[in-house]
């Protein structure tokens, strides 16, 4: 397999199911941490290294290291393997994905925002989400009319906070997830609850048309629920771990165990909440959303924009939300095709930027 984003979460454990099974790693492309790569390395024995800086290509343990991003698209475009992995972050996903499909290999997409941005020009039956939400819902599937589908959130770092504290909450405030340790940008993105609106949508392309919608579950351990229109209800239990979906993406016959069983007894009880816009004001535009999901683009771009500006301490964290939705005020224009995406994904870039 092709492993994009091999030193981040996803990609660890992509590489720990990978070695359950046997699976060869032909490629790894990671970013900056050069240390865990030639941990990686050393131990999977990839033909081809792309990193994103050709500064660090002398510190990598490896005789062939590209860099850039036109690297990772000629490394997928020339290897063999016929999955790719995609655990890259951010928008800078888009590309490879577009490639390895072009290429028609199978994609293991985490990366979020290919479905958010690009998700009307996708072909989605090579799309194999690695996400427990996703899963969660494909694991429920039957063939029974489906009234709603619905995907569970932890409620993120601000969720007991009190409300009028959240504006001045920092960037290390953000990262105190309740439930486990992600990256930078998705923990910022679970607090605005951003996160939850893209997967979503993801949802939606992914499954096609249909009622969809998200609920707080404070412990994670039900990660999707369907409501049938028969009216029942079943739910998808697990501990929250990326490697069941993600083994079941390396293996479609996948008959290992992966995690243990989730112990109701132990748990004793489990908390509900609703998405609340006072607390969450992104929310203000999911159904929007969801009845145009091209206009995930719009989202995407004022989100990642939105959260440089926070970094840089130009905004509060509620200004996040508040640059997305006036950039989905402003950029009402549907892409027709994937040169309009890139380009339009650069007009609302540069419009949150100005917002002051």
């Amino acid at each position: 397999m092709i492993l994009l984003g091999s030193t981040g979460s996803i990609g660890v454990n992509t590489l720990l199911v990978a070695k359950k099974f046997g699976i060869n790693v032909e490629v790894l492309v990671a970013g900056k941490n050069i240390k865990l790569l030639n941990e990686q390395i050393k131990e999977h024995k990839p033909k081809v290294v792309v990193i994103s800086d050709s500064q660090d290509i002398w510190s990598v343990n490896h005789s062939c290291v590209y860099s850039g991003e036109e690297a990772i698209l000629d490394v997928i475009a020339d290897a063999s393997s016929s999955l790719v992995v995609n655990a890259l972050v951010g928008f800078l996903g888009l590309r490879p994905t577009l490639k390895a499909l072009e290429c028609n290999k199978k994609v293991a997409l985490a990366n979020k925002e290919s479905l958010v941005a690009c998700g009307a020009f996708i072909d989605v039956s090579k799309i194999q989400p690695i996400d427990s939400e996703h899963f969660g819902l494909w694991y429920l599937m039957q063939d029974r009319p489906v009234k709603k589908m619905i995907i569970t959130a932890s409620g993120g770092a601000f969720r007991d906070w009190d409300i009028k504290k959240i504006q001045n909450a920092t960037l290390a405030d953000t990262q105190n997830h309740p439930n486990w340790s992600m990256g930078q940008k998705i923990t910022i993105d679970s607090a605005t609850m951003v996160n939850k609106m893209f997967e979503l949508l993801e949802a939606r392309w992914l499954f096609g048309e249909g009622e969809y919608d998200a609920i707080i579950e404070t412990q994670s351990l039900i990660h999707a629920l369907i409501d049938f229109k028969d009216g029942s209800t079943t739910a998808h239990f697990a501990h929250a771990s990326m490697q069941l979906p993600i083994a079941y993406a390396l293996d479609e016959k996948m008959n290992e165990n992966i995690l243990e069983h989730v112990d109701l007894l132990k748990i004793g009880s489990l908390e509900f909440r609703e998405i609340e816009t006072s607390r969450y004001p992104i929310w203000n535009i999911k159904e929007e959303l969801l009845k145009n999901p091209i206009r995930g683009l719009v989202v995407n771009a004022a989100n990642e924009i939105a959260i440089e500006k926070f970094i840089n301490k130009e905004i509060n964290f509620m200004d996040i939300s508040s640059n997305i939705m006036n950039a989905f005020d402003k950029f009402t224009d549907i892409p027709n095709n994937v040169d309009d995406v890139f380009s339009l994904d650069a007009e609302v870039r540069e419009f949150v930027r100005k917002i002051k």
